[in-house]
């Protein structure tokens, strides 16, 4: 059924109805979707009736019954929680909240929740890197439970040895490094707040892996047209995508930049553009022509007119909410599988724009104010790709070609 005005809807539910069908509407659902957000609503509420339940006595438990029931009946779609989030905030907005049960956190949790706040309120992480460092801590931390509690005071550094071993084996360089710096992150929180008598962050192995060891891994200029042609600019879809993949192409924005950047950053008469960059830090670019038209043009055409919040790029799908930065992400390798590239990542659109000035002369120290690197040392990886100047330096091999 595609038509959400036929769904009949019976029981103590029945009186949300209407306003429930004006919500979905309001935020951009399409008919048929919303239909389904209806029917589900008219089960829910003749599985009420049938227990003599109301709305107010709504909770996750019973809605939980409810799915199961679904499951028993032979339905295979919707049964989720996740189906039902919809209604559930509708119910909220209106002052029906669906109860939850009292969750009583472990002193592991505990420990976890005040470790994630001293990470956003004092080291200035943002939520999805402090996200990261606390689910390596809570690994940790089950390798300290003793009889249900937390022990800290028998730490000794073969432990952490242990600990990083065992998290890095069958990982890649990268993943381990991230490992290792979130335990010291957490062994300097342990020894502030006085759950560990001596520092221990420096007793952390270190991982073998030597800065700029690798290649930049860039595309080609040819293949980074195909990668924007690949987005179809007559849909909404694809005029979100093209203006994405540019920003992350011409301007080298990293994928969580593209996905906070804000309807406010747009400064259409200075031609500049404010990022959210890492560490919190803000700072303003000059905006490129075409980069600003495929902007202009997913705004007026493609950002939906039910789009919640202030973020420049939305789902496609209703609800209209933020894209993630993982949204990003996989629109970068939809665009390379329409293109029959490799699976890329957003970074290498950033390595591929860096590459791309080195090898048109442009100094080291102006590519690193492009990219917004706080240390030079950081480009100098990209020296790597100057087949010129570096061919200028090589030396000629006794008793061969020069």
């Amino acid at each position: 059924m595609s038509d959400p005005s036929r769904v009949r809807i019976t029981g103590p539910l029945a009186a949300f109805a209407d306003g429930f069908a004006a919500e979905l509407s309001k935020q951009g659902y399409r008919p048929n979707a919303a239909a389904n957000q209806l029917q589900l609503l008219a089960h829910l509420s003749r599985w009420l009736a049938s227990r003599r339940q109301d709305a107010t006595t709504l909770t996750v438990s019973l809605l939980d019954e409810f799915l199961n029931a679904r499951r028993a009946q032979g339905y295979t779609l919707w049964l989720s929680p996740k189906a039902l989030a919809p209604l559930v905030s509708y119910l909220s907005n209106v002052g029906i909240a669906v109860a939850r049960a009292q969750v009583v956190l472990s002193p592991s949790e505990s420990m976890l929740e005040r470790y994630r706040k001293y990470l956003l309120d004092v080291r200035g992480l943002v939520e999805t890197s402090a996200r990261g460092y606390v689910d390596v801590a809570r690994a940790f931390a089950a390798t300290r439970v003793v009889d249900g509690e937390l022990d800290w005071k028998c730490l000794r550094p073969e432990h952490l040895i242990q600990f990083v071993l065992s998290a890095s084996r069958g990982r890649s360089t990268g993943t381990a490094k991230v490992t290792v710096t979130a335990l010291r992150s957490l062994l300097i929180y342990l020894h502030i707040e006085g759950f560990i008598a001596q520092p221990l962050d420096t007793a952390v192995p270190s991982v073998a892996g030597w800065r700029l060891a690798g290649l930049p891994c860039a595309l080609e200029r040819r293949d980074v047209q195909r990668l924007l042609a690949a987005c179809d600019r007559r849909t909404h879809h694809g005029q979100r995508d093209f203006a994405m993949l540019m920003l992350l192409a011409r301007l080298g924005l990293r994928a969580g930049e593209v996905r906070m950047l804000k309807l406010d950053d747009i400064d259409w008469r200075a031609g500049e553009l404010v990022v959210r960059g890492k560490g919190q830090c803000i700072e303003r670019l000059p905006l490129p022509a075409d980069v600003g038209q495929a902007l202009a043009s997913y705004l007026r055409r493609g950002r939906p007119e039910t789009a919640q919040g202030r973020t420049v790029f939305v789902r496609t799908r209703a609800p209209h909410r933020a894209l993630s930065s993982a949204g990003v992400a996989e629109a970068v390798a939809a665009a390379a599988s329409r293109a029959d590239l490799p699976r890329m990542s957003a970074h290498q659109l950033r390595h591929t724009l860096a590459t791309q000035m080195v090898r048109s002369g442009v100094a080291l120290p102006e590519v690193a104010q492009v990219l917004r690197h706080r240390r030079l040392m950081t480009t100098s990886i990209y020296a790597k790709v100057d087949r010129e100047g570096l061919r200028l330096l090589a030396r000629p091999w006794p008793g061969g070609a020069s």
